[in-house]
């Protein structure tokens, strides 16, 4: 266990549901909230180590908590932290593990097999080179502190409601940290580092089920690029995943699924539910991925885990319809409104949405959820708060309506 105690608990998941007391179409939240400038500062003095790691963690408490009420304002029944702690929502494993250097994309240039390549992409994703960082295992990784324990611990202590603690998945870690010429001087190949990733994650789950968590979603943002990006040789961006991918997408699919599968293998007693978007870093429609999730469907079988957080907010994503030759497989965290814009969706709006859904799934297999988190990344957030609050507060409109016509529970 790494030195962290880890007590193996057996729970049903319908017990633990019915004691967090949720109603039909819970409405919930994928991640990230917008950060306040003065904890942008605060981070920045963290990273330039004019901060401890303590300080740093009283003043995000102040930004945990305005986050918290926000939800709780607009109605949201699942909570998070809004990743206040995070500078996105997988490179702050480096505060928590040894063996990993943060490194920016600009710094990632020198490794970049085909560097005209590279920056052809950074030029077309509208991707900020400096600004966005992410984590490298330049030594055998090794747990310094639990991964998102003390976010639980923090918000239990100020909310009753059921809470989602998000994790970046197993393969988005290893690709993204496993880096030829820094990375494979511990670790050979990716899946010698995939070993101690999945360990970690395991151990991670566990701790915050134990500890009471109601939901846990692992973050695979880069399944959509295996499948809707030409296969190429060089490293590309998605969610600053830099590392290359492997050459055949459906072998590259199968063994992410097969990475979650020994994550969450015989874990019981809270939800578990992957989360796939097409990029979140750009407010530029245009610049993110296009593609249903049809290429996905047998992957998203494959994983064993409860719920499959998807965004359907946007034509991007394509048409619920793909999901006619696997109904009522999963519970589905349907994605309804977009965070990349200003525009708040009716209720209206995201019924119909929900109604699409209904052809597919049952009433209570259905949860409702923006597309993917309104922050992302800390130093570009794709929402403000009020926009935030805004979508948050029609999605529960919409729930309200839902179970009007649909029942309650």
């Amino acid at each position: 266990s790494r030195g962290f105690p880890i007590s193996i608990r057996i729970h049903s998941q319908e017990g633990t549901m019915a004691r967090n007391g949720l109603p039909l179409f819970p409405v919930t939240v994928v991640g990230s909230w917008p950060r306040p400038p003065w904890l942008l500062e605060a981070l920045r003095k963290r990273h330039a180590g004019q901060l401890s790691y303590q300080e740093f963690q009283e003043i995000a408490d102040r930004a945990v908590l305005e986050a918290l009420r926000a939800q709780e304002e607009a109605g949201v029944e699942i909570v998070s932290d809004g990743e206040q702690r995070r500078d996105n929502f997988y490179s702050f494993v480096v505060e928590k593990l040894e063996g990993v250097r943060m490194m920016s994309v600009a710094e990632m240039y020198d490794y970049a097999e085909d560097k005209s390549y590279f920056e052809q992409i950074l030029r077309q994703l509208d991707v900020p080179a400096y600004a966005i960082k992410t984590p490298v295992a330049v030594d055998k990784i090794r747990l310094k502190m639990p991964l998102a324990l003390d976010e639980l611990e923090f918000l239990r202590r100020h909310t009753d409601r059921p809470i989602k603690i998000p994790l970046p998945g197993p393969y988005l870690l290893t690709r993204t940290m496993w880096v030829q010429g820094l990375s494979d001087r511990v670790y050979p190949t990716r899946e010698d580092l995939a070993q101690d990733v999945v360990a970690i994650l395991r151990e991670e789950i566990l701790r915050l089920r134990d500890a009471g968590a109601a939901f846990i979603q692992l973050d695979e943002p880069v399944l959509t690029e295996v499948v809707f990006q030409p296969p190429v040789h060089s490293r590309t961006f998605m969610c600053a995943s830099l590392s290359a991918a492997g050459e055949d997408p459906q072998l590259e699919l199968a063994w992410a699924a097969q990475l979650i599968n020994r994550v969450v293998l015989g874990v019981e007693g809270v939800r578990i539910g992957v989360h796939i978007c097409r990029g979140n870093w750009t407010t530029r429609e245009e610049a993110l991925l296009t593609g249903d999730y049809r290429p996905l469907l047998g992957t998203l079988e494959a994983m064993r885990v409860q719920q499959w957080v998807l965004e359907f907010a946007t034509p991007r994503a394509g048409d619920l319809e793909v999901f006619r030759e696997c109904r009522q497989k999963r519970e589905l965290g349907l994605g309804v409104v977009n965070p990349r814009t200003a525009e708040i969706e009716p209720p209206e709006f995201i019924v119909a949405r929900v109604k699409e859904a209904l052809n597919y799934f049952e009433p209570s297999q259905i949860f409702l959820n923006p597309d993917c988190g309104f922050g992302t990344f800390a130093e570009r957030p794709v929402a403000t708060p009020e926009v935030a609050f805004r979508k948050l507060r029609s999605i529960r409109q919409a729930a309200e309506q839902l179970r009007r016509e649909f029942g309650t529970a």
